[in-house]
């Protein structure tokens, strides 16, 4: 079941710009609560504490994986590359087992443009300290070449500090049929 808080996820120009071959998906987050006009200011603070973490390190999860997101939407390489590991383990939704070069290529490759997603049941698994997973489910739509496309799919990332820098470090996306 859906949780109370979604995500808005989209590029700095409402687009995003990502490479796709298949499933060559990866995670879109941006947190965002919404509040309609006449909602009452105990609804509002109902629904923000759902959108809110209530635990110090969630929220420091929280901020890497949305700076993330917004790193690939962005097709920032550079950026890309000193927040994914060199280890990485990314296994797409064909289930093959990529690493770190082909996650960056997917996300720099030109002539692909996403559209803004909304993520939905968004959950955190804090694994102590230095380590969390961070899966949503979204519909991921846009265009690849000028060839239209569209899947749902539910993503699990796992982040890791290393060094005292948070890194991803094992990436996996599962089609939903």
């Amino acid at each position: 079941m859906p949780s109370a808080a979604t995500c808005n996820i989209s590029g700095s120009t409402g687009r995003w710009s990502a490479g796709w071959s298949g499933w060559r998906s990866t995670p879109w987050m941006r947190s965002s609560a919404r509040a309609g006009k006449g909602n009452s200011p105990m609804l509002v603070a109902a629904l923000l504490a759902f959108a809110i973490p209530a635990d110090p390190g969630q929220a420091e999860i929280l901020a890497f994986a949305d700076a993330f997101d917004r790193a690939q939407l962005a097709q920032d390489a550079k950026a890309l590359e000193t927040m994914v590991d060199d280890d990485l383990v990314y296994v797409d939704g064909t289930g093959k087992r990529q690493g770190k070069k082909a996650f960056i290529a997917l996300w720099t490759t030109p002539g692909d443009r996403f559209e803004p997603v909304v993520l939905i049941d968004r959950r955190v698994v804090l694994l102590g300290n230095d380590a969390a997973v961070v899966n949503a489910e979204t519909m991921l739509s846009g265009s690849s070449n000028g060839e239209r496309f569209s899947a749902r799919i539910r993503y699990a990332d796992t982040f890791r500090r290393i060094g005292g820098k948070w890194r991803a470090v094992h990436i996996q996306v599962t089609p939903i049929r």
